[in-house]
């Protein structure tokens, strides 16, 4: 969680003194769910104009903490600072994968894939894999973490429930090592 914090606290410096500390006490405090909220209502309220990376960079948190399905309507409305890098949060392009090819150790078996991030560089996607429930909706927390090939067919590598950070590192890492 270090990783975590270090993120936590340059996204918080992005909010005015006053506020980035409230942010940094909630992460000091534990109540890293309050801060995210605190995060994007100061970016909002202040119209504070971010980067694509702080973006993702915030859903990534969001995801960790429970607060992405709450928090990804605000987080899409943050203003665009007009910086230009090679992760895209897609969140909300109404798009789903019903099924990955791989094999059966990376295919996560009756799951939904909906896209999450893209690397604009590589065209890889990391993707939220999540379980039809009964009713039909998709389960609230992801089952499972997959990037998948740029086509969306075929997945890559498979991270289990908790580990959306350590899933969104490994898409950097890839990216960085791609030809």
């Amino acid at each position: 969680m270090t990783d975590d914090a270090v993120i936590w606290n340059w996204l918080a410096a992005l909010l005015p003194e006053a506020e980035a500390q409230q942010v940094k006490d909630c992460w000091d405090i534990g109540e890293q769910e309050a801060g995210l909220g605190l995060l994007v209502s100061g970016i909002l309220g202040h119209q504070v104009p971010i980067s694509e990376t702080a973006r993702v960079q915030i859903s990534v948190l969001a995801e960790s903490w429970g607060e992405r399905e709450t928090l990804t309507p605000r987080i899409l409305q943050c203003r665009d600072d007009g910086t230009s890098g090679h992760l895209k949060l897609i969140e909300g392009d109404e798009s789903s994968v019903p099924e990955a090819t791989g094999g059966a150790e990376q295919n996560p078996a009756g799951c939904v894939l909906v896209p999450w991030i893209a690397c604009t560089r590589c065209g890889q996607v990391l993707m939220r894999a999540h379980a039809r429930e009964s009713w039909g909706d998709l389960s609230y927390l992801a089952r499972h973490y997959v990037i998948t090939t740029p086509n969306r067919a075929t997945v890559l590598r498979l991270f289990p429930a908790d580990s959306a950070s350590e899933a969104f590192a490994a898409l950097q890492r890839m990216c960085s090592e791609a030809p």
